[in-house]
C-alpha cells in the first residue's frame, strides 16, 4: 500500500494570506501546506489495472494537488465531512470521468449537505447535465464495511468538536483527520493499525481539533508504530525546528511525500 500526502495544511491552508509569521514567510516547502487530502493506492487483483486508488477527502485545493500527482484513475472518494476545505474540489473530479463512474462515499449528514451545495452533480444519469463529474453518492455508515473493488475500507466516527465525522481504516493503516475525541466503542476499531495519518492542528488547545501532543499520545495510545500527523495551521513553528523536538516515528507529514505500508 503506498499512500501520498496531497495536503496538510488546516482551513486557511499555510501560508495563511495577510500573515508575516515566521511559517508564513518560510522559504522551505515543506511549510506551504494545501487543504488536507491523501490518495491510497492498494496491490488489488479486482481493480481494473490491478491498482485501487482512494481519495481520501476533495478539497479546494484538489486540481492543483492532482497535477503533481498525475492524471491515473480514481477508484472511489472517501469524504471525511462537509467542511469546506474536505469537498470543496469535488466539481473538479471532472476530468476523471474519462475512467467512467466513480462512487463518493459520505455519512448520512455529509450526503445530505452536499446534496444542497452541489446538486447538479448528484443529478440521475439520464438527466445530468453533459459535463459535470461522473459520480456517485453512497451512504457509509460507522462500523459497516465498505468495499471497493476488493480492497476493504472500515469507517469509524470521531467527534470534530460536536460535529459527527468519519475515520477511515484499511487494513494496518488509518487516515484521521479532524478529530478532538473519539468514543472508546469507535477506538477498538483502530487497534492493531500500523500506521496512521492523524491530524494535530498546533501546540495550544483549540475547541474542535486535537493539538499535536494530543496526536502523539493518540498514537501512542494505540502502539501504533508510525504517525504522520496533518491539518496544520501557521500557528507551529517552521517544519525544520518543530521536527527538532519530535518523539521517534512521530512526524509532522508534508504536501507530496509518500510512504508505503
Amino acid at each position: 500500500m503506498k499512500v501520498t500526502i496531497l495536503g496538510t495544511g488546516t482551513s486557511t491552508g499555510v501560508p495563511q494570506l495577510g500573515c508575516t509569521c515566521p511559517t508564513c514567510t518560510s522559504a522551505d516547502p515543506r511549510d506551504k501546506r494545501l487543504r488536507c487530502s491523501a490518495i491510497v493506492e492498494i496491490d488489488d487483483e479486482k481493480a481494473p489495472d490491478g491498482t485501487t486508488r482512494l481519495l481520501m477527502d476533495c478539497g479546494p485545493d484538489f486540481r492543483m494537488q492532482m497535477m503533481n500527482f498525475g492524471f491515473r484513475r480514481l477508484d472511489a472518494i472517501f469524504i471525511t465531512h462537509e467542511h469546506y476545505d474536505h469537498v470543496g474540489g469535488l466539481d473538479d473530479i471532472r476530468p476523471f470521468s474519462a475512467f467512467g463512474d466513480m462512487t463518493v462515499y459520505a455519512d448520512s449528514l455529509c450526503a445530505q449537505h452536499l446534496m444542497q451545495r452541489i446538486p447538479y452533480c448528484f443529478t440521475p444519469k439520464e438527466i445530468r447535465y453533459p459535463g459535470v463529474p461522473n459520480i456517485d453518492l453512497e451512504i457509509m455508515k460507522p462500523a459497516k464495511e465498505v468495499k471497493v473493488n476488493g480492497t476493504k475500507v472500515m469507517p469509524m466516527q470521531v467527534m470534530h468538536g460536536k460535529l459527527p465525522i468519519m475515520a477511515l481504516r484499511i487494513d494496518d493503516f488509518a487516515y484521521v483527520t479532524d478529530m478532538k475525541t473519539i468514543d472508546d466503542s469507535q477506538k477498538q476499531m483502530l487497534e492493531g493499525v500500523k500506521c496512521m495519518v492523524v491530524n494535530g492542528l498546533r501546540h495550544e488547545q483549540h475547541p474542535t481539533h486535537q493539538t499535536i501532543e494530543d496526536a502523539i499520545c493518540f498514537a501512542d495510545e494505540l502502539g501504533v508504530e508510525m504517525a504522520y500527523i496533518i491539518h496544520m495551521s501557521h500557528h507551529i513553528r517552521p517544519h525544520a525546528l518543530e521536527m527538532m523536538n519530535m518523539p521517534k516515528n512521530r512526524v509532522l507529514a508534508y504536501d507530496g511525500m509518500s510512504f508505503f505500508v
